[in-house]
């Protein structure tokens, strides 16, 4: 089957932050010098998304394991807005995922945003209290049963980029016990381009 570019949709709300306990002593101190983390739902197993889309979980477990090899060496970098193809353009990088792990079926991550150009909006965005999103994207096939539209083993995670308009609801992450940072929820769409792009103006005038 022939790959397609597959993006996975995910809202993070202006009430949540980054939860005290998943911080280094380093990121704290980060944090007193201005640093933004983000963290919650970054992918979802078994379930049928917004897209209609269903990811097995040894599909993405694999692919999560893969991706610790970025994290660890500091390559898992992401960009503001979703690009159309499957290059993360350093030009346009904002955050760097530094953690991802399992909850249940759920993807979870922790995003530190980049003082990049893109990652200076990306803070201005989060301080501002605007409702964002994290979308991964990763090439692979899909088939259709029963119904649903099955993404095949040969899904290959690329990064998770930030953008706007969620399209599927739920998954939100609880603003209790919290210090820094919208969260997230998962949800699958293409990027609303004009929203994003007003919001971008608006900062930068």
């Amino acid at each position: 089957m022939t790959k397609q570019l597959l993006t996975e949709y995910f809202e993070l709300c202006p009430e949540g932050r980054c939860p005290v306990e998943r911080l280094t002593e380093a990121e704290k101190r980060n944090i007193s010098n201005g640093g933004v983390y983000l963290v919650g739902i970054c992918q979802k197993a078994g379930v049928k998304n917004g897209n209609g889309r269903v990811y097995r979980k040894e599909t993405l477990n694999r692919e999560l394991e893969r991706y610790q090899d970025a994290i660890r060496e500091r390559r898992s970098l992401g960009e503001l807005d979703h690009p159309d193809d499957s290059v993360i353009n350093l030009k346009n990088a904002s955050h760097l995922v530094t953690k991802m792990w399992w909850q249940g079926d759920n993807v979870m991550g922790k995003i530190e945003v980049l003082d990049t150009p893109s990652g200076t909006i990306l803070k201005s965005l989060v301080k501002s209290g605007i409702k964002l999103g994290i979308s991964s994207r990763g090439l692979g096939s899909v088939r259709e049963a029963n119904g649903q539209t099955i993404v095949e083993d040969d899904f290959q995670l690329i990064c998770f980029d930030m953008v706007s308009e969620p399209s599927t609801p739920g998954a939100y992450l609880s603003p209790k016990n919290i210090s820094i940072g919208p969260h997230i929820n998962v949800n699958e769409t293409l990027i609303n381009e004009n929203k994003i792009d007003s919001l971008i103006k608006d900062i930068l005038s």
